[in-house]
């Protein structure tokens, strides 16, 4: 024992008083309380529990993170014991926040109310943007809209006041701007019903697209499961200029990665030329990232991201942001599954398609290309705006384009449309004379919505069957994706190009090198585009369109007619019998590409969204049928006769028949539409046999209490005939990890017999057990209350 004196022994004590009062007085990001939005007091930003789990984590895995990993990982719901594995694991997080636009908000709204609860336990909003159709021009289109879906909009009016949920009426813009310049935050996580919910990561936000199923776990309070995704870098050296864009970084990925090579990982962009991207041009990148099946996709805080935040009044975020950018950043020496390098001063812009948004092609061989493959040289419409690009940016340098051409004396050949991505947006370009210039060389400003990018066009200018060209600044462009017309070939590009495009009317011109001839008979060549990354004199917020949730919500109650044929309330499925599946005939098998459009078609039916009933008549219309080669004729192999493939599957419903269908690589790729889910469930089918996935459609499947099963070997989904009935075995022992087999009973008589693989956890199992993940909600919350 060492003797201290008493002034020794004293000096001691205190300077162990000062250590302690030093150590407990040391900042927490935490003790800054940061509101999450302007419009949400009360609601912070947790950037604490993100400080805390990754303390955790980083002991556990003694690694460096890559960005996408310090959000994810930040915001485990149980950090001490998630299995960890990029890949293979299943995460269960915390999502900070939920968006919905109005055609998935319906059935995500009908899901919650089943759920029982008084409130959301996250923040939430829906936007009403999906369900006005592009027709004569923006003002009449709003407002014939609101007259033909007043039921649907009072409903969600009603829901999101009685369940505390923002809502932002029709006009108010496309969900992913208004995300973007009101809810999105650098380190943020947040799930929607839309799959280009991905936008947000252009403020440095892991936001992902999901089914309603997904939404409603967390308005309720239940962690979102993710499968640990892959991290694919790409890395931005170099600088963009001139005629490039953003918009060419994405259309170049997509065509290095294709229509399924981001299924399962985040593509996350880093390196120095990410300094010379604006916010909304890596808002643009993230957008259009769901065309390679990516998770998500996300760029490191950047001072870009600080200008927008202080542009959009949420400099408090920005500064918030600033002192927590160790954690906004990939670690050095951080690894990715794979790496793609891009200069961006060697990137030419691009144009993608026909038909699919992954074929890319350089400007520089787009004329030759198209000559070579025949598509019309005609250019019939040129469309900029949608939630991929209509930004301030994209219009003031479209804008720019359009003065030139005026200043020469040209209109535009093709016809020109433009829609704003918000009100915000709209009211600022209406101010700054960007609107008076598309107008002057006769362009058609459209509605705040997504219009002809979701198919809400009654285009009349060409009639269905005619083949045609059109080129859009959006970011999908499948068959028929636009206008219903499964002739017209869309393209998409930039914005610059679109319209550039618009006034030389046929798609072997090149802005880059060609000329076009003004009006005085002097050829001229576009001196290339030049605009503002954010507007000079600030943001001018247009017409308020946001109703925020009242304080007494109690005496709201929710506007459901049972006589509607828009709104239907929800019936739970029936829970799986325990028995082996036998016999199930094969209902269609699909031959290529089939998307959700495929699945469950939008456009006109959009209005049905809220009515799984109604909505089923679409179910798999537009998938081809590979014992024809046509849409929407299959046989039935009870009344051996030809008829639509829902009357088909309704009619082995009814008769207490279950049902398959079988499909190609990708199924399910594009939209986060879980009535192409919800649809084949409801219409009596079992099992989605595939060779792969797309990844929201295979859990938006899982959640509604279908197999989703692929073939282990796929050669094997030739072995499949069209009239086929399966057998499907080993349920009884459904396990994860562990195939289950088909046996499919030709006509014949003959047998195949063949492995099934399926990505399957223990609580997945159990809501296909039970019927449907929302089944296995209620029947706990009612145990709960038992208790």
């Amino acid at each position: 024992m060492f003797n201290l004196s008493h002034h020794t022994a004293t000096a001691l004590r205190s300077l162990q008083r000062l250590a302690a009062g030093m150590a407990t007085a040391a900042p927490r990001i935490g003790d800054t309380k940061v509101q999450m939005s302007l419009l949400e007091p009360g609601k912070y930003i947790n950037y604490q529990r993100i400080e805390d789990n990754l303390a955790v984590v980083r002991g556990r895995l003694n690694r460096p993170l890559t960005l996408s990993e310090k959000i994810l990982y930040g915001h485990l719901d149980d950090p001490h014991n998630q299995d960890i594995n990029r890949g293979v694991s299943y995460l269960k997080l915390r999502p900070d926040r939920v968006a919905c636009q109005d055609a998935t908000a319906q059935m995500a709204l009908l899901q919650f109310m089943s759920a029982g609860m008084p409130t959301t336990a996250v923040p939430t909003t829906v936007h009403c943007d999906h369900l006005i159709e592009a027709q004569i021009g923006g003002a009449k289109d709003l407002a014939r809209a609101i007259e033909i879906n007043k039921e649907v909009y009072d409903f969600l009016a009603t829901a999101t006041a009685k369940y505390g949920i923002g809502f932002w009426k029709p006009g108010s813009g496309i969900i992913h701007q208004i995300i973007l310049e009101n809810y999105a935050f650098p380190g943020g996580l947040m799930i929607g019903t839309d799959s280009h919910t991905p936008n947000a990561g252009g403020l440095g936000m892991v936001a992902c697209g999901v089914g309603g199923a997904d939404a409603v776990d967390v308005m309720a309070d239940l962690p979102w499961e993710l499968k640990c995704p892959k991290v694919i870098g790409v890395n931005l050296t170099g600088k963009i200029s001139g005629w490039t864009t953003p918009k060419d970084v994405i259309l170049k990925v997509a065509g290095i990665l294709t229509v399924k090579g981001g299924t399962g990982a985040i593509v996350e962009y880093h390196g120095p030329g990410v300094e010379s991207l604006s916010c909304t041009g890596m808002a643009t990148i993230c957008n259009m990232g769901a065309e390679i099946g990516a998770t998500t996709s996300l760029f490191p805080f950047n001072h870009r991201m600080v200008s927008y935040l202080n542009a959009t009044k949420r400099g408090e975020i920005a500064s918030y942001a600033k002192k927590f950018e160790h954690n906004l950043q990939p670690d050095e020496g951080c690894e990715y599954d794979q790496n793609i390098e891009i200069n961006l001063s060697e990137l030419e812009p691009h144009i993608n398609g026909p038909f699919t948004p992954d074929l890319a092609t350089p400007i520089s061989k787009f004329a030759a290309e198209a000559k070579k493959n025949n598509w019309p040289d005609e250019l019939k419409v040129a469309l900029i705006g949608s939630c991929t690009n209509s930004s301030y940016e994209d219009m003031s340098r479209s804008a720019s384009i359009a003065k030139e051409a005026a200043s020469h004396g040209l209109e535009v050949k093709s016809q020109f449309t433009i829609t704003p991505g918000s009100e915000q947006v709209r009211a600022t370009i209406e101010r700054d004379g960007q609107i008076k210039a598309f107008e002057d060389v006769g362009g058609l400003v459209l509605a705040n919505a997504c219009g002809p990018c979701i198919g809400q066009w009654d285009r009349r200018d060409v009639k269905k069957g005619e083949a045609n060209s059109i080129i859009t600044s959006y970011n999908r462009n499948f068959t028929g994706r636009n206008d219903a017309n499964p002739a017209t070939h869309a393209f998409v590009a930039s914005p610059d190009i679109v319209t550039a495009f618009a006034f030389a009317g046929k798609l072997s011109f090149n802005p880059l090198t060609d000329n076009l001839v003004g009006s005085d008979g002097k050829p001229f060549k576009f001196s290339g585009p030049t605009g503002n990354e954010l507007p000079p004199k600030g943001y001018d917020p247009g017409q308020d369109t946001f109703q925020p949730p009242p304080e007494d919500r109690a005496s709201v109650n929710v506007a459901v007619d049972p006589k509607s044929d828009r709104l239907q309330l929800l019936e739970p499925f029936t829970p799986w019998d325990g028995k082996t599946p036998k016999d199930m005939p094969v209902l269609i098998k699909v031959k290529g590409k089939c998307t959700t459009d495929h699945i469950s078609a939008g456009g006109p039916w959009l209005k049905y969204r809220g009515h799984l009933q109604n909505i089923s008549q679409n179910c798999l219309i537009g998938a081809i049928n590979s014992a024809n080669g046509e849409a929407n004729k299959v046989h039935n192999q009870l009344t051996n006769e030809w008829a639509g493939v829902p009357q088909v599957a309704q009619y082995y419903r009814d008769h207490g028949i279950k049902w398959v269908v079988v499909g190609d690589h990708n199924y399910g790729e594009g939209s986060s539409r879980e009535h192409a889910a919800l649809e084949p469930r409801y219409l009596g089918g079992l099992a989605i046999i595939t060779r792969s996935f797309a990844r929201i459609h295979e859990t938006n499947l899982k959640k509604q209490g279908m197999l989703a099963l692929t073939f282990v070997d796929p050669a094997d989904y030739d072995k499949v005939q069209p009239d086929d009935k399966v057998d499907i075995v080993g349920l009884e022992s459904f396990a994860p990890g562990k195939n289950l087999t088909a046996v499919a009973h030709h006509p014949d008589g003959k047998t195949d017999e063949f492995a099934l693989a399926h990505s399957y956890n223990e609580g997945q199992i159990e809501w296909f057990k039970a019927g449907s993940a929302l089944n296995l909600m209620a029947a706990k919350a009612k145990a709960n209350k038992g208790h």
